[in-house]
């Protein structure tokens, strides 16, 4: 008796994991590795005054121009 209880207890606990339990799908394990890439990489600009590369989130846009500081846009 108590092994046909176990029994139904197993094969109910297969069938669980088999179709109910989600498994992470590749979808979104490539959305975690574009994120962390775009991340990691920034692209760099070269200031149009001094020269000095500058992170493009960093850098000041003026006239169609990139710029490191303040002082460069004043200067160019």
């Amino acid at each position: 008796m108590i092994l046909k209880i176990l029994l139904v207890g197993a094969v109910i606990y297969v069938v669980y994991i088999m179709f109910f339990k989600k498994k992470p799908s590749i979808k979104t394990q490539e959305r975690k590795t574009t994120q962390t890439d775009k991340q990691d990489a920034n692209e760099l600009v070269q200031c149009h005054s001094c020269g000095v590369y500058v992170e493009l989130d960093e850098a000041i846009l003026s006239n169609a121009k990139y710029y490191c500081s303040n002082e460069c846009v004043n200067k160019g």
